[in-house]
């Protein structure tokens, strides 16, 4: 295999991946036959309705549950992978340790890990800066508004340098302007950080808006119905949300979800 293969291939490969879950004696399929490739720095959004296995993909790819059947590959080449050392997990709630100052929760997962401290301190600062909380460092979670504390939580997300970050409905509890405000940021901070990232969300404009690729994933029984390249600017403003190509994928999915 030549060099030119090796950095051609994915980061992450699932092939005819599916898992399902036992519940008051009956077998629920989560997820069926999902296929797709992620490619290394991509920001693929990940779109359906509730309980159609979004986040039982995101479980699957933290190492937090096998798959039932299908392929889960993660890493290209020679390049290894540790689900623990080489992810980073974002959720709804910042989870953000109340007693923990901003500085000392981006640092968390390097005492974790174990990682040289005045290294991980150095890195710490770096990334309050770029997610935009400079002058914050030594505030408290209550002391901040919910869209401050997530952009700590991406920040605590990014400390330990992990090849892939996950974020499960990182904005879904937010407000509408502040979340219109986080999309922007999370382009921004896509782009600076160059992470892969995989991106769970029920919303179809957020998917569009924040997706280079997008996987979108129906309910009864959980399939995946398509996955796509989004082929919309990288530095995407909020005004490309009335823009006939934007308004194309928007309707792509809404055919896809039954909304025809």
């Amino acid at each position: 295999m030549t060099s030119a293969t090796l950095a051609a291939e994915p980061l992450i490969r699932l092939s005819n991946v599916s898992k399902s879950y036992s519940t008051g004696g009956r077998r629920f399929v989560a997820v069926s036959n999902v296929t797709m490739d992620v490619r290394e720095g991509d920001m693929v959004a990940l779109v359906g309705p509730s309980g159609c296995g979004k986040t039982t993909v995101l479980k699957i790819l933290a190492g937090l549950h096998d798959a039932d059947e299908g392929e889960v590959r993660i890493g290209s080449g020679t390049t290894t992978f540790t689900p623990g050392r080489d992810v980073g997990m974002v959720f709804q709630q910042a989870l953000l340790l109340k007693w923990r100052t901003v500085l000392e929760n981006v640092m968390l997962p390097a005492e974790i890990l174990d990682l040289p401290y005045r290294v991980s301190q150095a890195r710490a600062r770096e990334l309050i800066k770029m997610v935009g909380l400079s002058g914050f460092e030594d505030k408290y979670p209550y002391e901040l508004s919910g869209g401050m504390q997530q952009r700590a939580a991406i920040a605590r997300a990014l400390i330990h340098d992990p090849k892939l970050i996950l974020m499960d409905e990182p904005f879904g509890a937010l407000d509408a302007l502040t979340r219109e405000k986080m999309n922007l940021e999370m382009l921004r901070i896509w782009r600076e950080s160059g992470k892969t990232i995989l991106f769970v969300t029920h919303s179809i404009q957020e998917a569009v808006f924040l997706g280079a690729r997008c996987a979108v994933l129906t309910a009864g029984p959980a399939r995946m119905a398509d996955y796509f390249d989004i082929d919309l600017p990288a530095d995407r403003g909020l005004d490309i949300k009335t823009t006939d190509a934007f308004g194309h994928y928007v309707k792509r999915i809404y055919g896809l979800l039954g909304f025809d």
